[in-house]
């Protein structure tokens, strides 16, 4: 069966900036991109919508850039992508006595393990945004990735639990809606960020995701094919900018341009005699201003993240060189000079820059290849997981794995062909996607917001 594949828009609403970026997969699975809008963000602070009017006025020019990259685009229903200081994990672990312990442990004894970690107890005002199974145990043998099919008195999980405040999730709803377009579904920044970055070695080998954004830098670890933790640290390239323009006393526009042109994440790596030359305002006399000490600014607060990634690491035990995969880098803030360099030295793993590209076509705007779209082509991939599994329930046969040849020669040659090959037991992409639950909107929405 052969169709059409949908247009999926993805949304980033950032503290610094709004995406909105349209793709369709081709006959190779990678993304072409259809349409492409930015915009300032003004009314988002540390990842939280705060300002709902001046969010809607910037998702709107978002999407009359978009449209105006592609006129003929047409645009109802959005991926967006959620973070801020809300967003927290716990780990939990959950276990259930089998009723017929004769049988094989059947997919709907997985579900009601999942279901009852909805009850787990958080605070008030928080709301369960995804529950996402780890490791499996199946009476006395543990680390299992797949308990289907197995047989046993109990079956167990180690859980990842991610929360968010449901207010500031309403929010986030309120004002796509009021801009035109539906919540398809949200999806967590750090997630988003590590599909569009991630290949199936790094998951396999263990990896880091450290997507620096503009209000808050979020973080994803994997190991062993497992998304083994998720936090949001509460700082970004912003408090970078506002550090400049309070140490060094100039304007945030000038230290904003100060960063991107001559910043560096290492002092020691800036030229001791170099300087900057900064207008005076209003008649006063011109500055110059250090590119060492710009540096030492930028050091200090960049330090403080990475040691916060330390920590996270230290809490589940992946500091000392497990990660062979390292961490990767991406985000907006990821293309500061020498972050690499400080990123190794303070938490001992190799580290390199995520570029979003692998998973798009080869004809892509350039521009789209900076790790500050990561979030935005990794909604995409998710609505396409999402569309990918509703087809596989309509049509169990249409996703098989057919080889292209020029002929086949006769039936049999024909049936032995699309036969798909399992990947039990190894952990994939698509894999890591189907984790992360479907329908996290409907859980925020109230009787009120469908009249929006």
């Amino acid at each position: 069966m052969t169709q059409e594949q949908p247009i999926i828009v993805g949304l980033d609403i950032g503290t610094t900036k709004i995406a909105a970026i349209a793709g369709r997969k081709n006959e190779f699975g990678k993304l072409e991109i259809l349409g492409f809008g930015l915009a300032n963000s003004n009314g988002v602070q540390h990842g939280m919508v705060l300002n709902i009017d001046q969010t809607i006025k910037a998702i709107e020019t978002a999407l009359k850039n978009c449209y105006a990259s592609n006129p003929g685009l047409e645009i109802n229903e959005v991926y967006v992508g959620i973070a801020g200081h809300h967003i927290k994990s716990l780990q939990t672990r959950g276990d259930i006595v089998r009723r017929s312990t004769e049988d094989e442990i059947k997919q709907f004894e997985i579900d009601q393990l999942v279901a009852d970690q909805y009850k787990t107890y958080i605070p008030a005002g928080d709301q369960i945004i995804d529950v996402i199974p780890q490791e499996f145990t199946v009476d006395n043998h543990q680390n299992i990735a797949d308990p289907i099919g197995y047989t046993g008195v109990k079956v167990g999980a180690n859980f990842h639990i991610i929360t968010g405040d449901r207010n500031a999730i309403r929010n986030i709803n309120r004002s796509v809606e009021k801009a035109g377009l539906r919540v398809k579904d949200l999806m967590l920044q750090p997630l988003a960020s590590s599909a569009a970055v991630m290949s199936e070695q790094d998951i396999e080998a263990g990896i880091a995701i450290l997507d620096i954004g503009g209000g808050t830098t979020d973080l994803a670890v994997f190991y062993e094919g497992i998304l083994k933790h998720t936090a949001v640290i509460p700082f970004g390239g912003e408090n970078i900018t506002n550090d400049i323009k309070m140490g060094l006393g100039v304007l945030k526009t000038q230290a904003e341009l100060m960063k991107i042109q001559y910043g560096s994440a290492l002092s020691d790596a800036a030229q001791a005699n170099a300087f900057i030359k900064i207008p005076g305002l209003r008649g006063l006399p011109s500055r110059e201003i250090s590119v060492k000490n710009l540096a030492s600014i930028i050091q200090a607060r960049m330090g403080e993240i990475l040691a916060f990634v330390t920590f996270h690491l230290k809490q589940v035990g992946l500091d000392n060189k497990m990660l062979n995969g390292g961490i990767v880098l991406t985000g907006g803030g990821s293309q500061l000079k020498h972050l690499i360099q400080l990123t190794e030295y303070a938490t001992g793993l190799n580290a390199r820059i995520g570029f979003p590209n692998e998973h798009l076509a080869a004809n892509h705007i350039a521009e789209l290849e900076k790790p500050m779209y990561a979030t935005c082509i990794g909604l995409i991939l998710k609505g396409y997981n999402v569309y990918e599994n509703n087809q596989n329930k309509l049509y169990p046969h249409a996703n098989t794995t057919v080889l292209k040849t020029e002929k086949v020669e006769n039936e049999e040659q024909k049936e032995v062909m699309v036969q798909a090959i399992p990947t039990k037991g190894r952990k994939t992409l698509s894999d890591f996607m189907n984790t992360i639950k479907d329908g996290i909107i409907d859980l925020f929405k109230e009787e009120g917001d469908k009249q929006l």
